[in-house]
């Protein structure tokens, strides 16, 4: 037996397999520091009535100089009326198209929102 040589073997499989971890590590490692200097993306919310209904007012009452801008809140910015009442007419144009289509929640959004937009439409324009 002593004369029988030793035969080293060599197991290539696991050089390999240690090779392919090493690349899919390298692989996760990038792609994890492209997500890191990615800024995040705001979450947006579903689409439905009640958003819609909220962002017109919402235009309606920065044309008002209800809502400003934070670089705006000391500046006297004077009203864009024709904007303003363009948004509140969609919203009026968006009561008649879907009545009775509406549940009662969403018709009493819409409603008071109208209302308000109105009324505050009417005080701001009597000012000038």
């Amino acid at each position: 037996m002593a004369d029988e040589e030793k035969k080293i073997i060599i197991d290539e499989d696991w050089k390999q397999q240690a090779q392919k971890e090493k690349e899919v590590l390298k692989e996760q490692e990038k792609l994890e520091h492209e997500e890191a200097e990615q800024p995040a993306q705001p979450q947006l919310p579903e689409a439905d009535f009640t958003g819609l209904v909220s962002m017109l007012a919402t235009q309606a009452f920065y044309a008002l100089g209800v809502i400003r801008a934070q670089e705006d809140k000391d500046k006297e910015i004077q009203p864009d009326f024709q904007v303003a009442k363009f948004n509140i007419d969609m919203l009026g144009m968006l009561e008649e198209k879907c009545k009775d289509n509406m549940t009662d929640e969403e018709a009493h959004l819409l409603k008071s929102t109208l209302e308000q937009l109105r009324m505050l439409f009417v005080q701001l324009s009597k000012k000038d």
